[in-house]
């Protein structure tokens, strides 16, 4: 469960029978894998069935007192009742006790990815005021940030994450930004794994270094610095981790003094300022709602100023172009969004600078002097469209099939060119400037990886049908040449919730996987936006078994067309990913070799019951309200992995887990771990490990990312070698 998006009740039979192992398989039986030494015993999880009634439902959950809430400060691993540390500590000493068959692979793998580092700079530096600001990763791990005049000038440093993160059991930054006058260099840090943020603020001149916010600060479009570069803008999350307050501080140190506070539990905030540095731009939205506030430059400590009210079917965002305003807006009539000008003093709609264009879905918009960019896409595929002053419409010519392109924020609004990237599974990150008169494009660097050639790898684009005949588009990477034969373990990943589109991005962990003989493939499932809005909707609330049909449909398709043998498929998801992979695993357990869930949301049903989660409120319009509506409880009821383990042979399972991650639990994974071992007719191992140092993401740097992957992709080759038998 992350942040980003009744009918009728299903059965749990229905479900099962709509995307089950038989239809999967075809009535084929697996072959048995072979047996190996004893496995270690796994901990024993007791049940202590706890009662749960609501909306004239009953259900019974066993492991509910593996969850654990303080009353107050953060969780860590002193505080935790004992008989869940102790639960805890066993799962993670049985964990590594089973990965201990597949230590020379995990080391292998990760020193296969350790190789395969960026080479020279990771990007080219954007200009701004005179200035480059370049990115690169001396230590091959933590990101260090400097700028120099002309590009070639003496440096200045901005940051430097291996010397803030030494000593740090846990460290992550995020929101790096230099002022609108260029004396500063602002940033978020995490120490604790709990993203809560403390802000940091560099006088560049002298290198002096102030921490201004000391804590719980949001950091993921959470801070901004005003037009003036006199106050920082930020937010405060509360004690439920939800962001709810606006304030600004003065940079050069002073009392905070609050701005603006939301009280609706389901709405989340970010803040920005517009690309011609006229606003502060406070965004107020909801999965199917949002407002925006604005804060003038020329009057900074003003209250902010409403655009529209929020209202229930539309989303909308503001951006300056052209010496006024232009807002993107969603709502029913415009499902994909339009471009509507705005006046900048009465906020009056102006008219269409660009038409709803029903499957054309309007992602982002960069705002220039010369153009304004939009980040858009079409048939899966993602294009830059330029609009001139004069209305001229020019298109960036983009070659391929399956690709994924990227627009940079806070590019300079007076540059003549825009920067974008592009790249594929198989090749490396190119980044081109777009000269903003002609939509010419110019390469100007390519990410080199050591070790990595783009010619020994294919990517393609395929489709597999879906049982009720929707068409889920597939990126598929492998070696080149590579027979397609039906003999190769394939690894199946896929997301597919609060319409974020998984792209075809580069990585290199797959491609380490596919120079060992895999296959790995996304499944472009319903509940993102590969296909525009539509998509989304069609994934989510009662419609959410669509996505786990997609998944299944893309497995039997690429074993249809013998990209994948049929007992070497490994799954993989990511948070909501975890409830594409969990639910997917229960509808046909004897589909895949393995599954591997990162920090998966797999407790749905007891989740959304709980009103004080911090995401739950603001998550319902994708998930349904299991609080007050009969029909959105029985329907979760039919789909939760936890509450849809049944009597089978299920094959091994992975998990992992944050301790301190207030979005999905530790308890979820490790309950869906204890209810497998219960039920599952086979041997082979359910496994939960938890960080105990880290929240939803692992702690920064390359390193920390490579191990995770070895890990997970050590798991999937003992899978398909039968060591977990």
């Amino acid at each position: 469960m992350s942040p980003a998006r009744s009918r009728s009740a299903v059965s749990r039979r229905h479900f099962l029978a709509g995307v089950g192992a038989a239809a999967v398989l075809g009535g084929v039986t697996l072959p048995a894998r072979a047996a190996g030494p004893a496995l270690p015993t796994p901990p024993v999880t007791p049940r202590i069935p706890l009662v749960r009634t609501q909306v004239g439902r009953t259900r019974i959950d066993p492991y509910a007192w593996i969850k654990f809430v303080p009353a107050q400060g953060q969780r860590s691993l002193e505080t935790l009742p004992a008989p869940v540390r102790a639960h805890l500590l066993a799962e993670n000493a049985y964990a590594k006790a089973v990965l201990a068959r597949v230590a020379a692979d995990e080391a292998a793998l990760f020193a296969a990815l350790q190789a395969r580092a960026p080479v020279g700079d990771a990007e080219p530096g954007l200009t701004r005021d005179g200035w480059t600001y370049d990115t690169s990763y001396p230590d091959g791990s933590h990101a260090r940030y400097a700028r120099r005049r002309g590009g070639t000038g003496a440096e200045q440093l901005l940051l430097d994450e291996a010397v803030r993160a030494a000593g740090q059991a846990y460290y992550r930054t995020t929101g790096q930004q230099v002022s609108p006058d260029g004396t500063c260099y602002a940033w978020a840090e995490d120490v604790g794994g709990n993203d809560r943020h403390r802000l940091c603020v560099r006088d560049i001149a002298s290198g002096s270094v102030r921490t201004i916010v000391e804590s719980d600060a949001y950091g993921y479009g959470g801070l901004v610095f005003s037009s003036s570069s006199d106050w920082l803008f930020w937010i405060w999350r509360d004690a439920r981790n939800r962001p709810t307050r606006v304030y600004r501080t003065p940079v050069k140190g002073g009392p905070r003094v609050l701005v603006y506070e939301e009280r609706d539990p389901a709405i989340f905030m970010q803040i920005a300022r517009t690309a011609a540095d006229g606003f502060v731009a406070i965004t107020l939205s909801g999965p199917d709602t949002s407002e925006v506030r604005l804060i003038r430059a020329a009057d900074e400590t003003a209250a902010p100023v409403l655009v529209w009210p929020r209202a229930g079917g539309r989303r909308y965002a503001i951006e300056e172009w052209n010496g006024g305003l232009v807002a993107l807006i969603e709502d029913a009539v415009a499902l994909d969004g339009r471009i509507a000008r705005v006046d900048p003093g009465t906020f009056a709609e102006q008219g269409d600078l660009v038409p709803h264009r029903a499957g054309t879905q309007i992602l982002q918009l960069a705002s220039f002097r010369g153009a304004l960019v939009r980040l858009e896409r079409r048939d899966v595929l993602p294009r830059m469209v330029l609009t001139l002053p004069g209305g001229t419409e020019r298109q960036v010519a983009v070659a391929g099939d399956a690709y994924a392109l990227t627009v940079p924020l806070g590019q300079d609004h007076r540059s003549t060119t825009c920067r974008a990237m592009i790249e594929t599974p198989a090749r490396p990150p190119r980044w081109i400037d777009v000269d903003l008169a002609s939509a010419r494009s110019t390469v100007i660097a390519e990410q080199r990886v050591a070790g990595f050639d783009p010619a020994r790898f294919d990517v393609r684009r395929l489709f597999a049908t879906a049982a009720d005949g929707e068409t889920v588009p597939i990126t598929l990477l492998t070696r080149k040449g590579a027979p397609a034969d039906g003999t190769a373990p394939l690894l199946l990943t896929g997301y597919g919730a609060y319409g974020v589109s998984s792209e075809a991005l580069f990585d290199v962990a797959p491609t380490v996987l596919v120079e060992r003989g895999w296959s790995y493939a996304i499944a472009h499932v319903r509940g993102g936006s590969e296909k525009g809005r539509r998509w989304f909707l069609d994934g989510r609330l009662h419609a959410k078994h669509n996505s786990f049909g997609d998944f299944i449909a893309c497995a039997r398709h690429l074993m249809a067309e013998r990209h994948a043998a049929r007992d070497k498929l490994v799954s993989y998801g990511l948070s909501a990913g975890g409830l594409l992979v969990g639910a997917s695993m229960n509808a046909a357990p004897d589909l895949w070799a393995g599954v591997i869930g990162s920090v998966p949301f797999v407790d749905m049903l007891n989740t959304m019951s709980d009103a004080d989660h911090p995401l739950v409120p603001l998550f319902r319009p994708d998930w349904g309200d299991p609080l007050s509506s009969v029909a959105d409880y029985d329907y979760m009821a039919s789909i939760s992995p936890y509450e849809n383990v049944r009597r089978a042979a299920y094959p091994p399972l992975l998990t992992t887990a944050g301790l301190k991650d207030d979005r999905v639990g530790y308890w979820e994974p490790a309950k869906l771990v204890a209810e497998v071992r219960a039920r599952s007719t086979a041997t082979h191992p359910a496994m939960l490990l938890t960080d105990m140092a880290a929240g939803h993401q692992a702690s920064g740097g390359r390193d920390a990312g490579n191990r995770k992957m070895a890990r997970f992709y050590a798991f999937a080759q003992g899978c398909i070698e039968g060591k977990f038998a």
